[in-house]
């Protein structure tokens, strides 16, 4: 079996996004492992259509679509949150939820019409990274946060489905914690504790 390729100290990379706000949380999250991002908006790069039925699917997509435009290694995120009495509903498709405006206030009254009197209120919010080289080749890692669905939503900082979502051990929604310490328990931050060690040289990886 051949060893996984891993990014070196010094690597150039490409974000798989046009969200600027990503490009700098992912900057600062891998400058100590000296890796140099770009964004695929910085080189005019396409956003490709996103028509997979998993996280790890759509991360593929978006991270071999960059990879293979700019033939550089390429890193991209999706993510969603997942409730269990509804199947895992809404995952992949957490922001159309939303409708075309993304309104999450109305993605969560509909999660919360949906599970109506169920006494399962169990919920996660999973994180998928993927790395892709212009060869095709592929790294997927998973992040998941397990938790409870509120109701009503709660607390005014975070985004999406943060409202409605206590993580294991709190009583707090992630809307009512702060930055520091949702991102000690949150998908991503596990995401990206798992994509350090898998996917960066371990002589260069953060500590």
């Amino acid at each position: 079996m051949s060893t996984p390729r891993r990014l070196p100290r010094g690597a150039r990379i490409v974000l798989a996004s046009h969200n600027s706000g990503k490009l700098a949380e992912f900057r600062t999250l891998l400058a100590s492992a000296g890796i140099a991002l770009v964004s695929a908006a910085e080189l005019g790069l396409p956003e490709p259509e996103e028509t997979a039925d998993s996280f790890a699917g759509n991360a593929a997509i978006k991270a071999l679509a960059a990879a293979r435009a700019a033939d550089l290694p390429a890193l991209a995120d999706d993510s969603g949150f997942c409730v269990r009495a509804l199947n895992g509903q809404p995952g992949p498709y957490s922001a159309r939820w939303g409708g075309p405006e993304r309104d999450f206030t109305k993605a969560m009254t509909r999660v919360n019409d949906m599970l109506g009197a169920s006494p399962d209120r169990h919920a996660a919010f999973v994180a998928v990274l993927c790395l892709a080289w212009p060869d095709g080749e592929i790294r997927c890692v998973e992040g998941r946060c397990e938790g409870t669905v509120l109701w009503p939503p709660r607390g005014t900082h975070g985004h999406g489905y943060d409202p409605i979502f206590a993580p294991e051990g709190e009583t707090r929604s992630f809307a009512e914690m702060s930055e520091a310490e949702k991102n000690a328990v949150s998908h991503r931050g596990r995401a990206f504790a798992a994509f350090v060690a898998a996917c960066l040289d371990p002589h260069d990886a953060p500590s």
